[in-house]
């Protein structure tokens, strides 16, 4: 069943759990198409006369707002189905989204000390008028954003309107704002109760919870995870970056919301673990070739490059055995040839070829011989002198 008002033209969170509503579990009408949609996947496998909290409603209301409510019709209500409820002032529709043992789940995990005593109730389900009545209100939302923006801007206040509620029977509307002080809106509320004619609840939300208000898509290509499924925001801190070795850049680690991408939580936990077997290298290791820097690590792969201080254009790759290896020596007063064993290797083998290139030009050196000349046969001494005088006497 398609959504007259989808852009898209068709709701993509169908109903799985009940045979009613349509097939759209909220539709378009209650400003919840894809936006924080859930399956009651337990609405037909038990018996419902039989449940003990088959009268616990969770139902939900524009952008994604959820609250819980007593089942007071004595009717079995069905995922997406509308229904009037009680509100502080007046009445409003919402719709179904769970119900029973599910409802009970999500009760306990988001209000865990709400008791069920405190609940308001489900007045009745929705008729056809009530329904034209509701979209004439969501109708009026768009201008009064734009007229109230227009006030604020006028009186000069530090804060800005994300979204405006009206309420089904049209007495009261919410307008939700964020501001990062405190700001004095009294006369602001003067102004758009005389210009409305209705009465005005202001009501502050942060900056994730106004992405989620309003949608968007991220830069993974994905709807905002605030608008679909997340609920509960936690704190994200630039450690979280670090440990995922991230650049701190504030522009590719913001959301639309202008804080720290939640999605940087998500894997946290598992760059944590594997982070314990990577050993922490504080200062440079110490070689007799050179001290080395750390400049990347591959936690999952168990790998870290390192480079001398004067070249660090040539990285050489080392497992976390090798810098364990080399951390224990330096703490020793040690120092490794090289970083890598092939380095080493390499080394090893330069200095016995030098060694044995020494050895074999000594080799050469001795042993050449020198040669002896060797006397002609019948050649006696030089005439004139340069014999031998003793027998040159005898002959005399």
């Amino acid at each position: 069943m398609g959504c007259g008002s989808c852009s898209g033209g068709s709701c993509s969170t169908k109903s799985k759990g009940g045979n009613s509503g349509g097939g759209c579990s909220g539709g378009c009408s209650s400003g919840s198409c894809n936006i924080l949609g859930s399956t009651d996947w337990l609405g037909d496998i038990f018996d419902w006369v039989n449940q003990p909290y088959r009268n616990l409603v969770e139902v939900r209301f524009k952008a994604g707002r959820k609250e819980f409510f007593i089942n007071k019709t004595g009717k079995r209500l069905y995922t997406g189905d509308g229904v009037m409820v009680e509100t502080g002032a007046g009445y409003h529709l919402g719709f179904v989204s769970l119900q029973g043992e599910m409802a009970h789940l999500q009760l306990k995990k988001k209000s865990p000390g709400l008791a069920k005593e405190e609940l308001r109730s489900i007045v009745r389900t929705a008729t056809d008028k009530d329904f034209e009545k509701y979209e004439e209100n969501r109708n009026r939302e768009l201008g009064c954003v734009y007229r109230t923006r227009q006030i604020i801007t006028t009186l000069k206040l530090p804060m800005k309107l994300s979204d405006v509620e009206f309420q089904a029977d049209g007495t009261k509307a919410t307008f939700f704002y964020s501001a990062e002080e405190r700001v004095d809106f009294r006369e602001l509320i003067k102004m758009l109760g005389s210009e409305f004619k209705i009465r005005v609840e202001m009501r502050q939300i942060s900056l994730r919870q106004e992405a989620g208000r309003l949608g968007g898509i991220g830069t993974c290509g994905r709807e905002l995870c605030c608008s679909t499924w997340l609920t509960d925001f936690k704190g994200v801190a630039t450690s979280a970056a670090r440990y995922q070795n991230l650049s701190l850049n504030p522009t590719k680690l913001s959301g639309q919301c202008g804080r720290l991408k939640c999605c940087l939580n998500y894997e946290l936990e598992t760059y944590l673990t594997e982070l314990k077997d990577i050993p922490k290298v504080e200062r440079d290791l110490q070689t007799q070739k050179g001290n080395a820097r750390l400049q990347k690590t591959d936690i999952f792969r168990k790998l870290m490059w390192f480079a001398y201080g004067g070249d660090e254009s040539n990285w050489y790759k080392m497992d976390i055995a090798r810098v364990n290896q080399i951390l224990e020596m330096n703490k020793k007063g040690q120092k490794p040839q090289a970083l890598t064993e092939d380095e080493e290797v390499a080394i090893a083998e330069a200095e016995t070829e030098v060694k044995n290139e020494d050895l074999i030009a000594l080799d050469k050196k001795y042993s050449k011989k020198k040669k002896k000349k060797k006397k002609r046969p019948g050649q006696g001494p030089r005439p004139g002198g340069g014999g031998n005088p003793s027998a040159a006497q005898a002959k005399a």
